[in-house]
């Protein structure tokens, strides 16, 4: 059965770093264009990087353009964003995303979610 599990969610105060990890079973999530996105209490969901099969395409919201980095490692069916700089304005709930039809450039969103893994930045 399909599932994708995000992890490395955590506290940590502004100006920290975190690294999340999106991480595949029952699925070749090398084959696959990725998504993070994320949902802050109050606010819409917002799509904030994704990052194509191959690494071939990678993209990245304004509002974390220049601090947060989206990497692969097929081998591992691992997809991973790296935050730096982290501000209380990026508390939120992060999910990684999916499916078998998604790409970065798709105007419909994923299918396949995972759980989701909670950052909080303090002040």
């Amino acid at each position: 059965q399909f599932q994708l599990v995000e992890s490395g969610g955590g506290l940590v105060q502004t100006g920290g770093s975190l690294r999340l990890s999106c991480g595949a079973s029952g699925y070749k999530l090398a084959l696959y264009a990725v998504a993070w996105f994320r949902q802050a209490p109050g606010k819409e969901r917002e799509k904030i990087s994704c990052i194509n099969a191959a690494s071939g395409t990678l993209q990245y919201a304004d509002s974390v353009k220049g601090r947060f980095t989206i990497a692969r490692d097929d081998t591992k069916e691992t997809v991973y964003l790296q935050m730096n700089s982290l501000t209380p304005e990026d508390t939120a709930v992060y999910y990684c995303a999916t499916d078998e039809y998604y790409w970065c450039s798709s105007e419909k969103l994923p299918n396949r979610w995972g759980q989701g893994t909670q950052v909080t930045v303090s002040s």
